[in-house]
């Protein structure tokens, strides 16, 4: 159930990537070669893109098994599901620090090099790149991750979470739209609605009900020392 939300998140998220993202997408460059080449030229930037989000969930599968075993995974799953809340109701008013500015500004000069390139390996690494760069619904993914219990699970919710923007941004990049500004504008209100569905479960999961797969007794699964 937590990784068809994590897809059903970057689904919605894609809308507002596609707004946020779509310019660079229609600039991407052009392998010579003909219409399959440009084909899967965009494919392989968005599979840079979704490797970069699965190697970000390793270290939020780290941050995760960590807390899990030291015991207080309980109380890190509902303080996440709040600050999710919180984050996301005042997003707009929080401005970048200067370091992330910098980091910002550095990955749009590596970005820029790779834009000038014209093959597979520079598309590639722009896709990873464009992954690394601030987005609040990446890092409402990133705390769901960290929610999870293993490393792989970790893995495997980013993972899901870029596969969920695949259909999208995929589309766009193929095509050079594909929903109109009025659209997006429309769909993306229903992007509250995935944020907030994650939110609550990760509320209800730390709460420990003992509804299976919703809100698990935790509390039953703490591994000991010597447990595989």
């Amino acid at each position: 159930m937590e990784f068809g939300i994590a897809f059903a998140l970057g689904l919605l998220g894609s809308l507002h990537c596609a707004a946020m993202c779509g310019p660079l997408m229609l600039a991407l460059p052009v392998p010579p070669g003909g219409a399959w080449r440009f084909a899967f030229g965009r494919i392989v930037y968005q599979l840079g893109r979704v490797t970069t989000y699965g190697l970000l969930g390793i270290v939020a599968g780290l941050i995760g098994k960590s807390i899990f075993l030291a015991g207080i995974q309980r109380w890190l799953s509902i303080t996440l599901g709040v600050a999710i809340l919180l984050g996301f109701l005042i997003s707009k008013k929080v401005s970048l620090s200067v370091p992330v500015v910098r980091m910002v500004g550095k990955l749009k000069a590596a970005m820029s090099v790779q834009l000038r390139q014209r093959s597979f390996r520079s598309l590639a690494l722009l896709g990873m790149l464009n992954g690394l760069l601030p987005c609040g619904l990446v890092y409402v993914a990133m705390a769901g991750a960290i929610a999870c219990n293993t490393i792989l699970d970790g893995v495997l919710y980013m993972t899901m979470f870029g596969l969920g923007t695949l259909p999208t941004m995929l589309g766009i990049s193929l095509s050079g739209k594909l929903f109109s500004p009025t659209l997006r504008t429309k769909l993306r209100g229903a992007i509250p609605i995935g944020v907030c569905a994650l939110a609550a479960l990760l509320i209800l999961r730390g709460l420990g009900l003992g509804i299976p797969y919703v809100s698990p007794d935790l509390s039953a699964t703490t591994p000991t020392c010597c447990s595989h």
